[in-house]
């Protein structure tokens, strides 16, 4: 049986109050999300992940909306209200994620499914986010810190499983530069390691990172399958510390983990075959 929508509060966030919104449209239209997907150029899951205020979308899907919805151009006027005046196109739950990066010394990061935001090229993240150019835009800025000279950038250590680098995002014309970037950015201040397939591991529970920042306090943030957590509790950071620590136990060491990436791409992408696991 398919399932039931998401119970949204409009009140909690500017995210709810626009996806209710939406929702509402395409259900006095009579459409459901596919009969919408397939008269606009945004596709199923993206619409449905406004709907449920998990993603940002730019004015242009609000107009794409309102024209097939009949709306009188309420949702254009809507996102104007509601998003007019800010800068990002992250999800309300990571807002204040990115300045804690900025003033992190160190960063640990974790992601299992696919190369982390912080990492990522533009087209690899246009894939990802559906072309929503403010929501790429953002994520692109964000990479900044790992380039600055004043202050320094932070230490961060990054481990990733082996799996990430077969997932298939937009083919090998995609992934071939996606992971040669993630070799050129190995450098004294950040290290790639990779857990090989079939290592046991406790990092199946989803993406963490930890930032320590110059006084010592640390922050961390979660992934959950509904949106993500900001914690500074001392018995959580220990957890995902620990979790961490385990993980990186398994991986390989940098050196060892820049050249399977590059056994990688000769293998799997060169030639435009790989494993789809989308």
């Amino acid at each position: 049986m398919p399932q039931p929508p998401k119970r949204l509060t409009p009140s909690n966030s500017a995210l709810d109050l626009f996806g209710s919104e939406v929702r509402r449209y395409r259900v006095l239209a009579n459409h459901s999300i596919k009969q919408l997907a397939d008269k606009i150029p945004y596709s199923p899951s993206f619409i449905g992940a406004v709907e449920r205020a998990e993603s940002h979308c730019e004015r242009t899907f609000a107009e794409h909306c309102d024209a097939v919805l009949d709306t009188k151009e309420a949702l254009a006027h809507l996102h104007d209200g509601l998003f007019g005046n800010k800068k990002d196109g992250f999800p309300e739950w990571f807002r204040k994620w990115p300045t804690v990066e900025e003033d992190a010394r160190t960063l640990k990061v974790y992601n299992p499914i696919v190369v982390h935001g912080l990492f990522q090229t533009m087209d690899y993240a246009n894939t990802l986010l559906f072309n929503d150019g403010h929501a790429v835009e953002s994520r692109m800025a964000r990479q900044a810190i790992l380039t600055r000279t004043s202050p320094p950038p932070p230490r961060l250590v990054y481990i990733l499983p082996e799996s990430v680098l077969w997932y298939d995002v937009g083919g090998p014309d995609v992934m071939r530069p996606q992971l040669t970037s993630l070799v050129e950015a190995d450098s004294a201040h950040v290290s790639i390691q990779i857990v090989p397939s079939g290592a046991r591991h406790p990092g199946n529970e989803g993406e963490f990172m930890i930032a320590t920042l110059a006084s010592g306090e640390e922050i961390a943030y979660v992934e959950t399958s509904a949106r993500g957590i900001m914690m500074d509790a001392r018995e959580d950071i220990s957890t995902l510390r620990d979790r961490f620590d385990r993980i990186s136990t398994q991986a390989l060491p940098t050196t060892m983990s820049i050249n399977l990436i590059n056994r990688t791409i000769e293998e799997k992408w060169a030639d435009g075959t790989g494993t789809n696991l989308a």
